[in-house]
């Protein structure tokens, strides 16, 4: 494996077959009764007036462990009250020590929108994110085929997920389509981790004006965000500029102050 990115997605591939062998796809179709969505993403970014995203995220490939003892209901209630217009969950384990179950308790704490933020490959997981209390999903076009994310965009519409789509470069906005409510570009290059603002600089003019625009990782000024909203952007997806710190919560209460 030449990249960070294909040993995730490796990873993901066998994960997700050993967690089919345990519940079929047809068990978990099921458990889903409502596919409304009660607490739209989409429409929380564009009714926020900072449209941050905060992350619940213990560790990354790139920095190790980041918070390792961190626990949601130590944090999400924080993020929810200090002005979070969603929050991202990580539900990787092996590379972001992240677990479905934080899902599903960030869920039960919060009316904030969920983000189950994953390395999605299979329908399973949308059946998965909306089984355990997510209002939208992501799919990394980096990690997908064109046809791959039209599938999966459009299962998740079906379940009454959001999607957001995330690109790093001008190659991958042909994965954008009509069923992508928001797309995010990722300052961070997946393969190498290196991260680059003025990739959202360089992008926000060439996606479509119709599609929610936000920017994600490397964002640890209010000045940036101040700067990435006069361009077009509105959200800001932010995990290690909050979680490194010991009360997360706080972090955030302090950054929103700045930008007001």
């Amino acid at each position: 494996m030449d990249n960070i990115l294909d040993k995730i997605i490796a990873n993901k591939r066998i994960e997700v077959a050993q967690q089919k062998s345990v519940i079929s796809i047809a068990e978990l179709a099921k458990k889903i009764i409502d596919t409304t969505n009660k607490y739209s993403f989409k429409e929380s970014l564009l009714n926020s007036s900072t449209g941050i995203i905060s992350e619940f995220k213990r560790r990354s490939p790139s920095r190790g462990w980041i918070f390792e003892n961190a626990r949601i209901e130590e944090v999400i209630p924080f993020y929810s009250k200090n002005g979070a217009s969603a929050i991202s969950v990580l539900t990787d384990l092996d590379f972001f020590g992240g677990t479905l179950a934080d899902l599903e308790l960030a869920r039960s704490i919060t009316e904030t929108p969920l983000l189950r933020k994953d390395f999605m490959i299979d329908e399973y997981q949308l059946y998965q994110a909306k089984i355990y209390g997510a209002n939208a999903i992501l799919l990394i076009a980096s990690a997908l085929s064109v046809d791959e994310t039209k599938q999966l965009a459009a299962k998740a519409k079906d379940l009454g997920l959001d999607v957001l789509l995330e690109i790093h470069n001008e190659k991958e906005l042909d994965h954008i389509n009509d069923k992508v409510d928001v797309v995010g570009v990722n300052n961070r290059n997946l393969s190498t981790f290196v991260t680059d603002i003025q990739i959202s600089f360089d992008l926000v003019e060439k996606i479509p004006n119709e599609f929610v625009k936000i920017s994600e990782s490397g964002i640890s000024q209010p000045q940036t965000v101040i700067d990435l909203q006069g361009v077009g952007y509105r959200g800001f997806l932010m995990g290690e500029n909050f979680m490194k710190t010991d009360n997360p919560g706080k972090a955030l209460d302090d950054f929103i102050k700045q930008l007001k």
